[in-house]
């Protein structure tokens, strides 16, 4: 990290610039730029204060150093530097820029059959409560049922301001250890269920050429295959430079269809671009730090054990708060572990 002074400075005028183009009549009468502006502000405005109370702690210790009324409390005034320092620098630490954006959730039943997609329909509903409880919005995209009432595949997205510096952490592999209810020896089965979270992106965050995209319409297809629409309003999108292939059946219409697609396609190839260029600078540093695939095993549910052990942090939680759709204690431990890392690079 470069020097906290050098830093500071840095932050100092990016504040002050983005308060004067607040105050720009040209800016504040662009809605979309206003909004920009006032999202890069209040990211601002957070570290901008804790810099100004770690150099009126300096100041103050710098005082009390050089007066001898006031050296015996040059001890406290060292503790609040060190401390306001510690504070400043996990602050500065180099963010996400995907972390203020929406998001896109994909879930799939894994191992285990219909418990799998029991545990997968489980799974969304939790994430779903969590989403709730911070103030987000949960919009269903598409859903396909097990027959079980369980969910072998689901998309859904994730709406407000800072949903991906929240949500990035429950991509991975969620195993469950419980005894399924159609289970008569009353065995503890092991199941999991996967989930992909992506930034969603926007248009000019990912631009594709509709001669890129193979469209195809067809009809809508219900449990066991028997059509449940008389018209093509089902849509099938590919994207051919990726091979990316997104299909959406859910609404009546094929322009409604191919809007939600065209949203879950933006999210993939921008997701895979992002992934492409970790990967490169991963591989550019002498040690590579967590790959955070999402093939990795994150997190385990015990249910006869009453207690969910996220294995990144090492960091257990009663089963029956995270079941209540309160996860913040694991994304707390996660975004500081994610800020240590940042500042070891």
């Amino acid at each position: 990290m470069a020097a906290l002074d050098d830093l500071v400075g840095e932050l100092d005028r990016s504040y002050a610039e983005a308060q004067a183009r607040m105050s720009d009549p040209a800016v504040y009468n662009d809605h979309r730029e206003a909004a920009d502006v006032g999202r890069r502000l209040k990211e601002l405005e957070g570290p901008w204060k804790l810099a100004q109370q770690w150099k009126q702690a300096r100041a103050d210790l710098d005082a009390a150093r050089g007066d001898a009324e006031l050296a015996e409390m040059a001890g406290g005034y060292e503790e609040d530097v060190a401390r306001l320092e510690e504070e400043l620098k996990l602050a500065l630490a180099e963010r996400d820029p995907a972390d203020e954006k929406d998001v896109i959730v994909e879930i799939r039943g894994g191992e285990g059959g219909d418990e799998g997609k029991l545990w997968a329909g489980d799974l969304a509903r939790l994430l779903q409560r969590y989403a709730e409880r911070r103030g987000f919005r949960w919009e269903e995209i598409e859903v396909t049922s097990s027959d079980a009432g369980g969910i072998k595949e689901a998309t859904f997205a994730i709406k407000g301001d800072g949903a991906y510096s929240v949500f990035k952490f429950e991509g991975g592999t969620h195993r469950v250890q419980r005894v399924p209810e159609t289970e008569s020896q009353g065995r503890i089965h092991t199941s999991t269920a996967t989930v992909a979270v992506m930034p969603e992106a926007e248009e000019m965050d990912v631009e594709i050429e509709e001669s890129d995209l193979k469209i195809d319409v067809y009809r809508s297809s219900g449990p066991g295959g028997q059509s449940v629409n008389t018209t093509d309003s089902a849509v099938r999108i590919t994207h051919m430079p990726t091979g990316i292939v997104v299909a959406m059946q859910d609404e009546r219409s094929q322009l409604q269809n191919r809007e939600k697609a065209m949203r879950v396609l933006r999210a993939r190839i921008y997701e895979a671009e992002r992934e492409r260029q970790a990967a490169e600078q991963a591989a550019a540093r002498s040690a590579q730090v967590g790959t955070g695939a999402r093939a990795e095993k994150i997190r385990t549910y015990n249910f006869p054990q009453s207690r969910v052990t996220d294995h990144r942090v090492k960091l257990n939680v009663p089963l029956e708060q995270v079941l209540a759709g309160s996860l913040d204690d694991f994304t707390n431990a996660l975004t500081a572990d994610e800020q240590r890392r940042a500042l070891e690079r």
